[in-house]
C-alpha cells in the first residue's frame, strides 16, 4: 500500500516508548516496568477504559477513535516504539468506518473492518507504521512477564487433564482463521466453551455458572482445563493473549483442575502470585509449546 500523505519519518532512538492503554492490568504493569528499569515513557490513556490507577499516571487522555489526537500527541512525543496495550471493546461498524476514514481509503477501510478483529487491529499497526513509527509488543517491552516453557506450579496434570489440554490446542488451532478468541474449556473430550466477545473472566463465570444450575449441583471440584494460546498467524504486537490472578480465581470458581498457556507466547501477569494464588486453589498452572508458533515466527 502506497504511505498516505501525512506519513512521518522514523522517530527518535532516543525517544520515549509510547504506551497506548486499555482496561486491565497488563498496561499497569508495563508501565511500571519500564519506570522501575529506567526507560522514559508516555502514556495515552483510552477514555473509558484504562483503569483509575494508570489514569492519574496518564501524560494524555483521548478518546479511542479520535485519531487526528492520537497522532498529533504521537508527532509531539516522537516515541522510539509504540505499544497498543490493554484490552478495548470494538466500537460498531459505522464508528470504525467513519473514524478510520479520516486517514485511509473509505472502500479499504471498509474492507479491513469486515475481515474481524485482527485484522482491525493490524489495520491500527499499519496506520501507525506508515507514519514511521516502529510498534512493538509487550512482550519485546518486558519479556519477564511472559510464560517461558519451564513455567509450572507445584500441582501436575493428570492423564485426562493432559488430554484436555492436547483436545483445546487441537480446537484453537483450527479456529484461528475465523478470529473468534484465544481460549476455550476443555472436560476430558468434551468442549465446555469457547472464548467469544466477552473475553476470558466471563467464559469462565459462564461455565461456573451452567454447572451451579445443572441439576442445582455442584461439586467442589468437577475438572476440565482452560486453554489459553496465541492464534496461528497472530501478530503478537497486538491482543497477545495474557492471564493473571484473576484469571485463576476464576478457574477455580468454574470448578476447574488448572490452566495451560502457550510457552513464550501469553503474558502471566504477576507472575509468582499467579502461580502461588495457583497452588493454593489447588490448580496446576502449566506453559506448553506451540506447534504453529514456530512455523509462524521463524523460530
Amino acid at each position: 500500500m502506497t504511505a498516505p500523505s501525512g506519513a512521518r519519518l522514523p522517530q527518535r532512538e532516543d525517544g520515549p516508548v509510547a504506551i497506548l492503554a486499555g482496561s486491565g492490568q497488563l498496561p499497569i504493569q508495563l508501565v511500571h516496568h519500564l519506570e522501575q528499569t529506567g526507560q522514559d515513557c508516555r502514556v495515552m490513556a483510552f477514555r473509558g477504559f484504562v483503569s483509575a490507577e494508570l489514569r492519574g499516571r496518564a501524560d494524555a487522555t483521548v478518546d479511542l477513535l479520535d485519531l487526528r489526537t492520537i497522532m498529533q500527541r504521537l508527532d509531539a512525543w516522537k516515541p522510539r516504539a509504540v505499544a497498543l496495550v490493554g484490552a478495548v471493546r470494538r466500537p460498531g461498524f459505522s464508528a470504525l468506518l467513519g473514524a478510520f476514514s479520516l486517514l485511509r481509503n473509505r472502500q479499504e477501510v471498509r474492507e479491513v473492518i469486515a475481515r474481524g478483529d485482527d485484522q482491525v487491529l493490524r489495520g491500527a499497526v499499519m496506520l501507525l507504521e506508515e507514519r514511521g513509527y516502529r510498534v512493538v509488543g509487550a512482550h519485546e517491552l518486558a519479556p519477564g512477564l511472559v510464560a517461558p516453557v519451564t513455567m509450572a506450579g507445584r500441582l501436575a496434570p493428570s492423564a485426562d487433564d493432559r488430554q484436555a489440554v492436547s483436545i483445546g490446542l487441537d480446537l484453537l488451532s483450527s479456529l484461528s482463521a475465523f478470529d473468534i478468541g484465544q481460549a476455550a474449556i476443555v472436560a476430558r473430550e468434551h468442549v465446555l466453551a469457547v472464548e467469544g466477545p466477552e473475553g476470558t473472566d466471563r467464559m469462565l463465570a459462564r461455565v461456573g455458572r451452567m454447572r451451579r444450575s445443572f441439576l442445582g449441583l455442584r461439586r467442589r471440584r468437577e475438572g476440565g482445563v482452560l486453554i489459553k494460546a496465541a492464534k496461528r498467524g497472530q501478530d503478537l504486537r497486538v491482543d497477545m493473549p495474557a492471564i493473571g490472578p484473576r484469571t485463576v480465581a476464576e478457574a477455580a470458581r468454574a470448578g476447574l483442575s488448572g490452566i495451560a498457556v502457550g510457552a513464550g507466547s501469553t503474558l502471566v501477569l504477576d507472575q509468582d502470585r499467579t502461580i502461588a494464588l495457583a497452588d493454593r486453589l489447588g490448580l496446576f498452572l502449566i506453559a506448553v509449546e506451540l506447534p504453529w508458533m514456530d512455523a509462524d515466527h521463524g523460530s
